[in-house]
């Protein structure tokens, strides 16, 4: 099978398991495929943590789950020195935290205080954690995606903006259509019947880390023209000089994006024209991603909070207002 095709089953695969969140799951793989780590925001109980797993379930790949509470320490992420005694008298061991895997998921992650975020900023940034002077590489295959939940205050840590830009992507997740939602009773419902049973159902073959990396060479191979070039170039210097577009956008942003999202637009772009079996990147695909990658580096202004307008909502103004090339 291809590359493509095998990313597609396990799209498909995702799918059964998320009802009615086809976008999400499209994010979620264009993550993985772009070599991103991912910021995930819905409310509770909207699968954010379901969708995570179904991913981690059906590749073959290790998993990693970490609860983020307010006690939690930097070493319980990253790992820690432990002493061992022997024969001859003793020796530190590096005994790897919960980080080391190939899927992480970072539960809740706002709950845990400041050290405990940075301490994930090594491992987001340089795919490396250094402990005790020793660094310690991750796998070729990493990814963290965090989870949060937007209306919680008391006990949360909010992400500065400096973390937040380290997030390729900010996917939110919204409640499903009432179809959906009654199918998702049914799903769940046959699961526990299944588990009641003993029975998991049919077990598939995993999709192999292979397929991640041949998917990756292709995507390099995607044409991307000059025009589009400046395209992704001009939305994000849009955002750092609003007023030369519109007097109304430059009273809604307070600080634009960073070079980091234009490298974003590049990455996803190219990935989301794979995934529709392009080998070239056009404008749709485009402003298809732009929406994740500028919702969490555009900041607001108080004139737009007064105005009760989203990052979304902003975004969509700058789409319309940048020319198409």
């Amino acid at each position: 099978m291809s590359a493509l095709n095998q990313i597609m089953e396990l799209r498909s695969r995702m799918g059964q398991s998320i009802i009615g969140q086809t976008e999400v799951v499209d994010r979620l793989l264009i993550g993985l495929l772009a070599n991103g780590n991912l910021l995930i925001e819905g409310l509770p109980g909207l699968a954010k943590t379901r969708a995570v797993k179904a991913m981690a379930k059906n590749m073959d790949a290790s998993f990693s789950r970490i609860q983020f509470t307010p006690d939690l320490l930097p070493s319980d992420v990253t790992g820690t020195e432990i002493f061992q005694q022997t024969d001859t008298g003793g020796d530190f061991k590096f005994e790897p935290g919960p980080i080391f895997a190939n899927i992480v998921l970072a539960d809740e992650i706002n709950r845990a205080p400041a050290k405990v975020q940075a301490a994930l900023l090594e491992a987001m940034e340089e795919r490396q954690v250094t402990v005790s002077g020793t660094t310690h590489k991750m796998d070729p295959l990493f990814i963290v995606m965090a989870t949060q939940n937007p209306i919680e205050q008391e006990g949360t840590y909010p992400l500065p903006e400096a973390q937040m830009d380290r997030f390729l992507m900010h996917v939110q997740i919204t409640y499903p259509p009432v179809e959906d939602e009654v199918e998702v009773i049914r799903l769940v419902r046959g699961e526990e019947i299944a588990a009641g049973k003993g029975t998991s159902g049919k077990t598939l073959a995993a999709i192999p880390q292979d397929a991640v990396f041949e998917a990756r060479s292709e995507i390099g191979q995607i044409h991307v023209s000059d025009a589009m070039d400046r395209y992704m170039a001009d939305l994000v210097q849009a955002t750092r000089t609003p007023e030369a577009l519109s007097p109304e956008l430059a009273g809604w942003i307070e600080i634009g994006a960073s070079p980091r999202a234009s490298l974003a637009l590049d990455k996803c772009g190219r990935t989301h024209a794979w995934m529709n079996e392009r080998d070239y990147v056009d404008p749709a695909d485009i402003r298809a991603i732009a929406h994740e990658v500028f919702r969490h580096r555009v900041t607001l202004s108080f004139e737009a909070q007064g105005l009760d307008k989203s990052a979304d909502d902003v975004i969509a103004e700058l789409l319309r207002l940048v020319a198409f090339p």
